[in-house]
């Protein structure tokens, strides 16, 4: 086989027009670069980021000096590929121009063999301003399209909004959770690929009809040849070969080979079974010598989006290998606002947090990038279900033969590139586009209509409709035949009229509930907004005090400070986490509390809003809250903070969106209901133990009810009003203790309290800890107290995160906590804490 790869990745940079050149990384961004330099300072401490905003108003030049290896040079093919260039790169080697690229998204790949020379070789891109690049398409066009997320104001452009124009990530420009950085570089790998004789380009292993008997299947390869001959093409993979005689013809060929493995080992999401993977392997022989040959690793599974009518309107749902999958997860976004900074590690820590926490989905929100390689096959391995979106998101876009020649490319270039991931279960074209513009109902929407002629307004829908009803289902249709596809989310169904558009009511699709939060509608609203698939709601929280001094000094540690606010994208944030918190809990006793407060509130939401769609089933199939992650340090909807300390919402979520668990619903104030929650694929017997205790830890009432749930179901199993259960004793002192019990062990454990947290009475309790290191020093910690232990939180010095946390401890039970370090490979493994702080809510909260 004559193949080589050889990256680039020796580079220098400057600005156009200055004179040094400065070392580079790449893959890599400008920002990045000039931070390394010492150039710029730290662009998220402080207010750095308002500073900074000249650096995309700047073309910046990228170069480098390489000699090419003998043995790649004599190949007969040679080809430059730069699998990511952000964004407008004109790019020139030894002098000649070779490459003009417009999409950050695209891979580009030209062929290089009589431009390179034996010796010394230059090769220099230059990165245009997408900002200078994209005003005169603004002024072209005559009026703005919205695009409500680009912060054009800090970014020193008025109200002239240009993130629409360019195919970038979205993000880059502003979001209600981020920063303006608007990037430019070479942002993904940059490399020389040489070869003679014949390559396969591509191997897709096309899933036609899976199910536990066989899996029939395509291996449709593409070839690039130098000649014409008669070869053996195998495909082989674990206990399986299939092999065919093809002609082979000079230039590019698709060789399609059908096959069927018996009894395959099936890929399924976490909570179902193993997660197995299979890796195939293509050669192609010339007589007894393999002359080309590449692999694929893919998982065997059957997905379908089941969408039927039913009495309450139409099912939405992923069934896996003939399963109706309920949806446990949340929205991700690009882990850094430099991509480039985010590691495998990284990559690797998120989703092992997410198996962690009882997940099986995540949602690639479309506002940021078409994820790394790693991400989705670090989903494949752990089980994680990936609903991924197509890069548009809160904007119209414009529908020019260029602009969407160009998005055909993206689209098929990614689809490519990832579609071989079992862990992709559905693909969708835009976030919130189709509910945000609302063509059928004059006056829906986000009022974004009213800015223009109903001539313009007919113009820019069927711009939106080439795209996300024509252009991207076409690609998907001729690269990763029968996978799903989802025009927008939030969508009911494409009707072509006024029932199409999405809102909390509609009982189809997918829906985005924010009533609570960005409308101040209370948490109790969670359980009557229930939709067929909850792809969306939230509620913000402050990162931990140790995080917040990452980014702020001491003396900016205040709710309207001037750090405070421009670590704090969404408006009212601020003030409106504590509108909230003056509502539902007692009022913290300084800054340091508020935070911890903030944490407590968001995740108390959260389960709410969990909970309900989870008891729910099978009318709602599935619940994914914003946001899983952040791409800076900053009060926001994540679960896990910029630096990867899991707030309390996602030790909440943990016990949410265990497979097998009790729901406690007394919303209403007068029933208190008991729910078993079973994700599992067998029925469950079980006992439920229910306590009524006062703070002191004094038994009351003491009952226990038998469980007998199915698989795969909700189950209310038993309902008592709330007056019956608390019979004399007093509300504001009293906890119902309910613990889920199965051969003496106890699956799951819930309090449930018959006032808001505003109004229970706590003392403050005197937590005794009994630490242990066994002999490879690692720590467990046992903790028992004297009075009720609201929101029990633990910290410690290494970092890592507990087996449990923000937890309630009732006297007489004994909580046994573990320390899980975050090792350098991004796992979890239980380790050294360190010193360790442990607190509840007493010790925050105002006294008196």
């Amino acid at each position: 086989m004559n193949e080589i790869k050889w990256d680039l990745n020796e580079w220098t940079f400057r600005a156009v027009g200055e004179n040094e050149w400065l070392p580079a990384a790449v893959p890599g961004c400008v920002h990045s670069d000039l931070y390394r330099n010492a150039k710029i300072p730290d662009p998220y401490y402080g207010t750095n980021e308002h500073d900074l905003q000249w650096i995309d108003k700047r073309d910046w030049e990228y170069e480098t000096v390489f000699t090419v290896p003998g043995d790649l040079l004599r190949q007969d093919h040679i080809g430059l590929v730069f699998d990511g260039l952000d964004t407008y790169a004109d790019v020139e080697l030894n002098g000649q121009r070779i490459l003009s690229a417009d999409n950050m998204f695209r891979i580009w790949q030209v062929p290089v063999k009589t431009h390179l020379k034996d010796g010394e070789n230059r090769l220099r891109i230059k990165f245009r301003s997408p900002i200078n690049e994209d005003l005169p398409k603004l002024e072209k066009l005559g009026y703005a399209l919205p695009a409500a997320n680009d912060q054009s104001e800090l970014g020193g452009l008025g109200d002239k909004r240009v993130s629409v124009f360019a195919r970038k990530a979205p993000y880059h420009y502003g979001w209600d959770w981020g920063p303006r950085f608007v990037t430019s570089g070479i942002w993904r790998a940059v490399r020389l690929e040489a070869w003679t004789g014949l390559r396969i380009t591509d191997l897709f292993i096309r899933q036609n009809e899976v199910a536990a008997s066989t899996a029939k299947l395509t291996a449709v390869l593409t070839i690039e040849s130098d000649r014409d001959f008669e070869g053996r093409v195998r495909i082989s993979a674990e206990g399986f070969e299939a092999e065919s005689t093809e002609a082979i013809r000079l230039g590019d060929n698709s060789v399609r080979l059908e096959f069927e493995l018996n009894d395959p080992k099936l890929w399924w999401s976490r909570g179902l079974g193993e997660a197995n993977l299979y890796t195939f392997t293509a050669e192609i022989f010339e007589g007894e010598s393999v002359s080309a040959s590449k692999s694929v690793r893919t998982g065997l599974r059957s997905v379908k989006l089941k969408r039927e009518q039913d009495g309450a309107g139409a099912s939405f749902y992923i069934e896996l290998n003939g399963v109706p999958v309920f949806a446990k997860g949340a929205n991700h976004i690009p882990n850094d606002n430099f991509e480039t900074d985010v590691t495998r590690e990284r990559y690797r820590y998120e989703i092992v947090s997410a198996a962690e926490a009882n997940m099986n989905m995540l949602r690639v929100w479309g506002g940021g990038i078409y994820e790394e390689d790693a991400f989705y096959e670090l989903c494949d391995e752990y089980g994680i279900m990936v609903w991924q979106d197509f890069m548009f998101a809160c904007s119209m876009y414009p529908g020019d033969e260029d602009f969407l020649e160009s998005v055909r490319h993206e689209a098929e270039d990614n689809l490519r590139r990832l579609r071989n991931h079992a862990s992709i279960v559905l693909w969708c074209g835009n976030n919130e586009i189709d509910s945000a513009w609302a063509h059928y109902l004059p006056d829906g929407g986000w009022g974004w209509k009213k800015d223009y002629t109903q001539e313009q307004q007919n113009s820019i829908w069927a711009d939106y409709e080439a795209i996300f009803h024509r252009l991207l289902p076409n690609a998907i249709s001729k690269l990763a035949p029968g996978a799903e596809y989802w025009p927008s989310s939030p969508l009911v169904s494409l009707t072509g009229d006024e029932n199409q558009h999405a809102h909390p009511g509609t009982s189809e699709g997918d829906i985005h509930y924010w009533g609570v939060w960005h409308n101040s509608e209370p948490f109790e609203n969670y359980n009557k907004h229930i939709g067929r698939f909850m792809s969306e709601y939230g509620f913000q929280s402050f990162p931990e005090h140790k995080s917040v001094l990452q980014y702020a000094p001491e003396d900016a540690l205040q709710l309207d400070s001037k750090i405070m606010l421009a670590h704090q994208k969404n408006g009212r944030g601020n003030f409106l986490i504590k509108e909230y918190m003056d509502k539902y809990l007692p009022e913290p006793k300084d800054f340091v509390s508020f935070l911890y407060m903030s944490q407590v509130l968001q995740a108390e939401a959260m389960k709410s809003a969990i909970e309900a769609h989870r008891r729910s089933m099978p009318y709602c199939m599935g619940t994914l809250y914003w946001q899983m992650n952040d791409s800076w340090p900053v009060a926001s909807w994540s679960g896990i903070d910029y630096y990867g300390r899991w707030k309390a919402l996602h030790y909440y979520a943990r016990r949410s969106f265990r497979d097998l668990s009790v729901s406690i619903d007394g919303t209403n104030g007068e029933d208190v209901n008991f729910h078993i929650l079973n994700d599992g694929l067998q029925g469950e017997s079980a006992s439920l133990k229910l306590r009524l205790m006062s703070f002191d830890g004094d038994v009351r009432q003491e009952q226990v009810v038998p469980v007998e749930v199915s698989a795969n179901s909700a189950s209310l199993i038993y309902s008592v009003k709330a007056a019956d259960l608390l019979g004399g004793e007093t509300p504001g002192r009293t906890v119902l203790l309910a613990e889920l019990e199965q051969g003496g062990r106890i699956l799951d454990q819930r309090t449930h309290y018959f006032v808001s947290a505003r109004e229970i009475e706590l003392s403050v309790p005197h937590i005794r800890a009994v630490r242990t290191e066994d002999g490879e020093g690692r720590t467990t910690i046992s903790l028992e107290t004297d009075v009720l232990a609201k929101q029990v939180w633990l910290s410690a010095e290494q970092e890592g995160v507990f087996s449990d946390n923000y937890f309630d401890l009732v006297p007489g039970k004994t909580a046994i906590v573990e320390f899980r370090s975050r090792r350098e490979d991004g796992t979890l493994e239980h380790g050294a804490a360190g010193e360790v702080e442990i607190k509840s809510m007493a010790d925050f909260i105002k006294q008196g």
